[in-house]
């Protein structure tokens, strides 16, 4: 594995190498602990698994395998690699906006793919920058299916009954309340806030709160500023048309494509906002071989005492037990000549310096022993290999 790409709620996407065909893949890592924390976590991961594994688009992520680790009750998603998504370009942009003709590129490919999910019955529900990604060949993906839902095959129409999307994307029937709605309609209001949100760097709906955003949604019908119109007068319309808040006269996926914006590119001025570097590195270039080298080419030198095994411990902690014991009897030994020896002092005297001796001895025994103790419990480890304990 190399660097972390990105984390979310439900855990952390890191770069890996598939060693068969040395592709550059994407790993979602998720622990079932943080999973059981989020309402209903462990039943979305396991329905966008199940809806990935069905899904085949240019414009749809696709997920290459699952691999599962009981032991560390670990969840991991191989997908395949985008070099970074929608919302990280419109952060990078000098205006927190994209050149019209490149949101028109994005756009397109973000209506095909949403063309191919409802002919599979699926209702993405969170279409917003953040949850769609760009390749290297710069192919808009669209990914996060945590809270999609997919239509019963003998469903009469696309009624849906739960909205679980981010509230800044959503449309007035889920704000207001509604117990029913249109799934398709839902989508179609969220690829119009995306749409004004990268050729504008705002939204059309805001609010200090929650409650304040929904009442905003929910107030009545959306109306394009007129500076909308000064821009391009037919992304004005487009929009308009996706941004009604009756979804009968909402925009249908064939109308849009009717549309004359989406038609027809606009004019390209000036160059198109570059995918931003990955920590300092324009081409964004692997980030796991650095790991591949460290482990492979290390030098012997680089891992010299670094790995101790439980053989090794208890040899070193007899050694210095031993030598700790050594010293005190060798003290000893010292000081018992020490007392034998002729003493040319009085016996007041010597009575004194046998006391201080006595003392002194006892100190020094004392100490000597909590130094020995000492020494069995400091020994330096910087790191253990696996050993089964004996």
């Amino acid at each position: 594995m190399g660097d972390v790409l990105g984390e979310g709620s439900y855990g952390k996407v890191k770069e890996v190498l598939d060693s068969e065909n040395l592709c550059r893949r994407a790993v979602k890592i998720l622990t079932k602990r943080k999973l059981r924390r989020i309402p209903n976590g462990e039943q979305n991961v396991q329905r966008e698994i199940q809806l990935l594994r069905n899904l085949q688009h240019k414009n749809v992520v696709a997920l290459l395998d699952v691999l599962y680790n009981d032991e560390k009750q670990k969840m991991y998603m191989i997908m395949e690699y985008c070099v970074g998504g929608l919302q990280e370009l419109v952060d990078s942009a000098p205006e927190k906006k994209l050149p019209l003709f490149q949101a028109h590129r994005y756009f397109c490919q973000l209506i095909s793919g949403l063309e191919y999910l409802h002919g599979c019955r699926i209702i993405h529900k969170d279409i917003k920058p953040g949850n769609l990604l760009l390749s290297l060949e710069q192919t808009l993906k669209i990914s996060d299916f945590g809270v999609a839902e997919q239509l019963d095959l003998f469903a009469k129409d696309d009624t849906c009954t739960t909205g679980q999307g981010s509230p800044a994307f959503q449309p007035p029937e889920i704000a207001n309340g509604h117990e029913s709605f249109s799934g398709t309609k839902v989508d179609i209001w969220s690829c119009g806030v995306t749409l004004y949100n990268i050729c504008s760097g705002q939204y059309p709906f805001e609010g200090d709160n929650i409650y304040r955003l929904f009442e905003n949604i929910g107030r009545g019908q959306w109306e394009a500023p007129d500076w909308l119109y000064k821009l391009d007068a037919q992304l004005a319309g487009l929009i308009l048309g996706m941004l009604q808040a009756d979804q009968a006269k909402r925009y249908s996926i064939q109308q849009i494509r009717s549309d004359p914006w989406f038609i027809s590119a606009p004019e390209e001025k000036g160059p198109p906002v570059p995918i931003p570097p990955l920590k300092r590195d324009v081409y964004r270039r692997s980030t796991v071989l650095p790991y591949l080298d460290a482990y492979h080419y290390e030098t012997e030198r680089d891992l010299e005492e670094v790995y101790f095994t439980e053989h090794d411990l208890n040899r070193e902690l007899a050694r210095q037990a031993a030598a700790a014991a050594a010293e005190i009897k060798a003290q000893q030994q010292q000081q018992q000549q020490q007392l034998a020896a002729p003493n040319s002092a009085g016996p007041s005297t010597s009575a004194g310096a046998s006391t201080s001796n006595s003392i002194s001895k006892e100190k020094k025994s004392s100490s000597l022993k909590r130094r020995a103790k000492k020494l069995t419990s400091c020994i330096s480890v910087r790191k253990l290999s696996n050993c089964r304990p004996s």
